[in-house]
């Protein structure tokens, strides 16, 4: 007992000149320290309960000097442990609207290199300073929302190997899932950056059954709500006629102008004059094509299934040069009403020909 006393002494001591140079803060409490030890067990138990309070006081009034002293000035990067006390901080950034914007010449190649003067965006006819402004190639995160119904049998080949062709060419910090759908919507392997679990469920697809092409697409859209990186793209690869989805074309278009999602999609469309298309089917290009054009995203199609690979080999190259632009919009008002987007774009001198430009075409402001 005698080494416990002593360092129970240590302490008291310690905390009784603690309490001399705060003062006031902790009032009558220091008086707590002028006991008198005992030998008893009893009054040690007791003495170290006080001890257990004051460290719960002086510990109190550290972390309000802390928050105090983070109210007045901004700090740089924070310990782990203290990362929950500068959350709210971030508030601020979630009114940051970011539009990814592609640049290409009239021979579909892109245009690189352009700065951020070189750019205009506007909301709603109000033109905004752009204040984060990025040509860099940034870790993506990738879906690939894949077809495997009985209208892709004779394409299914072709439509797997653009799909893995397009997976072989992301990054070691991009991530990617897959989600393959037929009468119903599987989701084959969640976010991974072992492509190789992708390749193999895309081996194993065989194609049977309607499809369910706008519940996939919904589906899609969960699953990317898990996504780590900022950038994010759906690919699509199918025929684009939808026979089975619970969701309708109207529906879907509402969600992706709510997602912060490029989609695009790529595939091998038949003749609108084959008598044997049904409406879904001669309307399904249509549909792709509105619903990528709407996040920025483009829609691809295939003379022949041979040519599917090149077209997957585009749209990665598409995601590595994109220009992103961000903006704190001048409209404040949290109405949840659509924004509509407009970005131009100054051709550089010499270009020669004219300029294509692809950007997100709008957002839902927030509601509250």
């Amino acid at each position: 007992m005698f080494g416990w006393q002593r360092i129970l002494e240590w302490q008291l001591d310690d905390l009784q000149i603690c309490s001399q140079r705060i003062g006031a803060r902790i009032g009558s409490g220091a008086a707590w320290w002028r006991v008198s030890l005992k030998s008893t067990l009893q009054v040690e138990s007791y003495r170290l309960a006080c001890v257990v309070a004051v460290f719960g006081l002086f510990s109190s009034f550290a972390l309000a000097q802390t928050a105090s002293e983070g109210k007045s000035q901004q700090t740089g990067a924070r310990p782990p442990d203290q990362q929950q006390d500068i959350v709210p901080t971030f508030r601020a950034h979630t009114d940051l609207v970011l539009i990814p914007v592609t640049v290409t010449d009239n021979l579909n190649r892109f245009v690189l290199g352009l700065e951020k003067q070189d750019f205009e965006l506007f909301e709603d006819g109000v033109r905004q300073n752009v204040t984060l402004f990025s040509d860099e190639d940034t870790p993506l995160s990738v879906g690939v929302v894949f077809d495997k119904s009985g209208s892709m049998s004779n394409k299914l080949g072709a439509s797997r190997n653009a799909a893995t062709q397009l997976l072989s060419v992301l990054n070691k910090d991009d991530e990617a899932f897959l989600i393959e759908f037929a009468d119903l919507v599987t989701v084959s392997s969640g976010f991974t950056s072992h492509i190789e679990e992708l390749r193999t469920a895309l081996a194993n697809a065989q194609a049977a059954g309607q499809t369910a092409m706008l519940d996939g697409i919904d589906t899609g859209l969960v699953e990317m709500k898990k996504a780590k990186n900022s950038r994010k793209a759906i690919v699509i690869v199918s025929d684009g006629g939808d026979n089975r989805s619970h969701y309708t074309a109207a529906q879907i278009e509402t969600l992706v102008r709510e997602a912060d999602v490029q989609i695009y999609a790529m595939g091998v469309f038949d003749p609108v004059i084959t008598s044997l298309l049904t409406p879904e089917e001669i309307s399904g290009p249509r549909l792709l094509s509105e619903i990528a054009s709407q996040t920025g995203g483009r829609a691809f199609a295939a003379a022949v299934p041979g040519d599917m690979p090149s077209v997957a080999n585009r749209i990665a190259i598409e995601l590595r040069n994109q220009y992103v632009l961000g903006y704190y919009p001048k409209n404040k008002t949290r109405d949840g009403k659509y924004r509509n987007v407009e970005v131009k774009v100054s051709p550089p001198p010499g270009l020669g020909s004219p300029i294509k430009v692809h950007w997100r075409l709008g957002y839902y402001a927030p509601s509250q």
